[in-house]
C-alpha cells in the first residue's frame, strides 16, 4: 500500500529521492533558513545527509539503487520535516559551518552565521594573522565558530564561552570530533563574567538579538531552537549592549570585536549614533556584521559612562570583572 503519496514507481535512487523530497517540500509551506534557501537544496541536504553521501557526489552515482532501509529512512525524515516543521539539521544531527562537519541538536542553534565567511578570511584587513594568539567566541553554542577560528589560526588558543551548560555539552562533542581539546577551552559564562581579566586579540560573537515580542512570531522551524540563544530583551540588543560596553576590558591593545546583529543594524546605529561601526559586505549573503577596534570601544564605553550606561574605563583592571550593569 502506498504511503506519503508514493506510487508503484517509488523512488529507488538518490536522484529520485531528491526529486520526490523536493516535490513534497515544495507543497508543504515550509520555512527555509537553516542552511538551505529553497525546497531543492533542502531536499539535497536531507537525502545526502541521510544516506551519508557527499554533496558533490558524481552524477552517475546518483542513479545507483539505495537499500530498502535507506529508502524508508528518507521517507520518515521527510514526513517529520513536514509534520513537525523541524529543521533538517536536527533531524540528521548534522550541520556544516565554514566547511566543517558538526553535530547539532536542539540544545543549540543550527549554525548559519555569515561570520563563517569573515573567520575564513582571517578577519582581514582589520587585524594581522600573526598578531592573533588568543580568540574569544562569545555565545559559542555548538562551538562552530570557535572551531572554525581554531582551524584558521592553528597557532591561536580559543575560548568558547556560553551561558548554557547544555550548549557547551554539544560544543564538547564537536571539539572532540575535530581534535581541538588542547586549543579550544569551553567556559560557562554570562557574557564576560567568568573570564576574569583575560584579554583577546579577537572577540567574535553571534549573540541573541531577537526582540522578545518577535520571538513568538517566528516560523515554526525557529521554535525548535533554544529561546535563550535567540531572545534578547525588548529591543533585541540586551546582550549586544553588554558585549559592546565591556569589550574594551577584554581586548588587547590592537584587538577587534567582530559581531553579528542581523536585522538589528538600524536599531543598533540609532542607539549608538556616535559609534563608527564598520559594516561588512558579505560575498555569500547575510547582514548585520560589524567590526570595532578597541580604541573605538573605549570611546563608546566612556560615552556610555557619561550617560550612566556603563561603568566606563575608570574601572579598567579592577579584579573580578563582571558584566555590564553589575558592580565589579
Amino acid at each position: 500500500m502506498a504511503r506519503l503519496g508514493m506510487t508503484e514507481t517509488s523512488p529507488n535512487t538518490p536522484r529520485q529521492l531528491i526529486d520526490w523530497t523536493e516535490r513534497r517540500f515544495a507543497g508543504a509551506g515550509l520555512c527555509y533558513g537553516h542552511g538551505a534557501d529553497e525546497a531543492r537544496s533542502e531536499a539535497v541536504f536531507l537525502v545526502c545527509g541521510a544516506l551519508d553521501l557527499p554533496f558533490d557526489l558524481d552524477a552517475d552515482k546518483l542513479d545507483l539503487p539505495v537499500s530498502c532501509a535507506d529508502h524508508e529512512r528518507v521517507k520518515e525524515l521527510a514526513r517529520e520535516r513536514v509534520s513537525a516543521r523541524k529543521p533538517v539539521a536536527y533531524l540528521l544531527n548534522k550541520a556544516w559551518f565554514a566547511g566543517l562537519p558538526l553535530y547539532v541538536d536542539e540544545r543549540v542553534l543550527v549554525p548559519r552565521s555569515p561570520l563563517a565567511e569573515v573567520a575564513l578570511g582571517e578577519f582581514a584587513p582589520w587585524i594581522k594573522r600573526d598578531a592573533v594568539s588568543d580568540i574569544l567566541d562569545l555565545g559559542a553554542g555548538s562551538g562552530c565558530l570557535a572551531i572554525a577560528c581554531a582551524r584558521v589560526f592553528p597557532a591561536a588558543r580559543v575560548d568558547a564561552a556560553d551561558l548554557s551548560p547544555a550548549a557547551l555539552e554539544v560544543a564538547r562533542i564537536n571539539r572532540a570530533r575535530h581534535g581541538l581539546q588542547e586549543r579550544v577551552a569551553l567556559i560557562q559564562s554570562d557574557v564576560y563574567e567568568a573570564l576574569g581579566g583575560k584579554r583577546y586579540d579577537v572577540i567574535v560573537s553571534n549573540p541573541p538579538y531577537v526582540p522578545a515580542a518577535a520571538l513568538a512570531k517566528l516560523p515554526a522551524e525557529y521554535q525548535h531552537e533554544p529561546a535563550l540563544a535567540l531572545r534578547a530583551g525588548e529591543d533585541g540588543l540586551a546582550v549586544v549592549d553588554r558585549i559592546l560596553l565591556d569589550a574594551h576590558r577584554h581586548l588587547s591593545e590592537r584587538g577587534i570585536l567582530v559581531a553579528e546583529v542581523g536585522n538589528r543594524r538600524e536599531a543598533l546605529e540609532a542607539k549608538y549614533a556616535r559609534t563608527p561601526f564598520m559594516w561588512l559586505e558579505l560575498e555569500h549573503g547575510g547582514e548585520g556584521v560589524f567590526v570595532l577596534t578597541r580604541q573605538e570601544l573605549v570611546a563608546l564605553a566612556q560615552a556610555g559612562a557619561g550617560n550612566g550606561a556603563s561603568r566606563g574605563v575608570e574601572l579598567e583592571g579592577a579584579a573580578g570583572l563582571a558584566s555590564a550593569g553589575k558592580a565589579p
